[in-house]
């Protein structure tokens, strides 16, 4: 049995790219980082980012491309893939990318500290194209749901 999935929190490094394909499909590319820390040996504290490259199908491209903005926090899910082609220079390149099947809206832009009536769960499966998005409720919102809220 494999397994390829990939999980990240983090912040958007630069607004979502959205396009076309010829064939009609939407697709949106974006970039994330993530911070790591750990203490080295001589005790010092150590920090490193990692930037990972996200590329979003369909509806959920529509969605990224829609709510996304740079400095936002999000979660992402989905799968590692990795392209190859040949450069002008006739290099070979790579170019590893998570295709993304889930997109979480988590803080505001800016670091706010979160809580949970500020998670806003923005985009399911790719496969449930259909669902409406839930934007971010207000704080004054009850937290009953109704019948019309359900996607399905």
């Amino acid at each position: 049995m494999d397994l390829n999935k990939a999980q990240i929190i983090g912040r958007l490094t630069r607004d979502p790219e959205s396009r076309s394909t010829p064939g009609g499909q939407q697709v949106a590319t974006f970039s994330v980082a993530t911070g790591f820390s750990w203490t080295d040996q001589q005790g010092q504290k150590q920090e490193r980012t990692e930037f990972h490259n996200v590329v979003a199908w369909r509806k959920l491209a529509e969605i990224c491309s829609q709510y996304l903005t740079k400095g936002k926090q999000v979660y992402i899910e989905g799968r590692l893939q990795t392209r190859s082609w040949e450069g002008q220079d006739g290099q070979k390149r790579y170019r590893t990318e998570i295709v993304a099947d889930n997109m979480i809206m988590l803080g505001s832009a800016g670091g706010a500290q979160n809580t949970a009536s500020q998670v806003a769960p923005v985009a399911a499966a790719a496969a449930v194209d259909s669902a409406p998005v839930q934007q971010e409720q207000d704080a004054s919102s009850s937290d009953e749901i109704s019948i019309e809220d359900i996607p399905f």
